[in-house]
């Protein structure tokens, strides 16, 4: 509709910006689904073995570079979803880095997580053409590889141990199961 933009009488359009999520034909409480789900790999990846704040902050920190890599991808849903959650967690480009959470019941977290990734792949099933929903998908299985390769657990003073633990190898294979089912 036209307005008067100025003194001048000049007419000109109100441009009123549609959120991201719309161009992607997602609700407002999907596309809540689809931008927490990213973080929420990553904390339960890191859930999956206790293994220690050090440790725990080195996996938090390759998520989220992880996550913050997604801007790049050449899915314009991946691109979105990771700049939606860089712009509310912060880039780790900038020294972001998330706090290191310690959930009361790790295993009811990652169900309740891998519970959410069945959710959202269904759901980009039934919104969006195949190669972004699996780049989608590829990309949060890529999060929770990077997520439990990050630190190794066991050993002593960091030294020897498993690069990925039985418990965040299921946790990761269960992710990948779900998502691709």
């Amino acid at each position: 509709m036209p307005v008067d933009n100025d003194d001048h009488g000049e007419r000109g359009l109100i441009v009123i910006e549609q959120p991201a999520y719309t161009g992607f034909g997602f609700s407002d409480e999907e596309w809540g689904l689809l931008v927490g789900l990213p973080q929420a790999v990553l904390t339960a990846a890191a859930a999956a073995e206790s293994d220690g704040t050090r440790r725990t902050m080195a996996e938090n920190a390759a998520g989220l570079e992880t996550i913050a890599a997604g801007r790049e991808s050449a899915s314009p849903l991946v691109a979105a979803v990771a700049g939606e959650v860089v712009s509310r967690v912060g880039d780790p480009e900038t020294g972001a880095e998330l706090p290191v959470l310690t959930p009361d019941d790790p295993q009811a977290m990652i169900e309740d997580v891998l519970g959410r990734a069945g959710q959202a792949s269904a759901l980009l099933s039934g919104k969006i053409d195949e190669g972004q929903a699996g780049a989608y998908r590829h990309w949060l299985v890529e999060i929770a590889e990077q997520v439990v390769g990050a630190a190794s657990t066991g050993g002593i003073l960091g030294l020897g141990g498993d690069v990925v633990s039985d418990s965040e190898r299921r946790f990761r294979d269960r992710l990948a199961h779900v998502l691709n089912d």
